[in-house]
């Protein structure tokens, strides 16, 4: 089965443990349609470079699936149609990262930076 990478943003005014509720829920969406929910990752709350729907703020998580593309296009349906989530972005990968996300890592153990001048 092919390989996705699916990161969304939730509104700000949740409780993390309704956000984190989320993506159980989502996680479900793709099993119940023949995929699985290989990993996940809760980012927490961070400030958007915008303002989506009057919020400046919002809880993003990070999830890693591997299911048939017709459970993906459900839970993206679903995403958007749910009020809490404001943004979705997914995309199929050739393999994933066994690695934490660079967004999970700590500053000192990002390798791949240049050294500053």
């Amino acid at each position: 089965m092919p390989l996705y990478e699916h990161v969304f943003i939730a509104r700000q005014d949740l409780s993390n443990t309704q956000a984190e509720g989320l993506i159980e829920h989502f996680g479900t969406v793709l099993s119940d349609n023949g995929g699985k929910l290989v990993d996940f990752e809760y980012w927490g709350v961070k400030t958007m470079a915008y303002r989506i729907n009057k919020n400046r703020k919002g809880h993003y998580a990070y999830l890693r699936s591997d299911a048939p593309a017709t459970a993906v296009q459900e839970m993206e349906r679903l995403m958007r149609l749910h009020e809490d989530v404001m943004r979705v972005l997914t995309i199929k990968v050739d393999e994933h990262e066994e690695l934490p996300s660079a967004q999970m890592q700590k500053r000192d153990e990002r390798e791949d930076r240049r050294p500053r001048r």
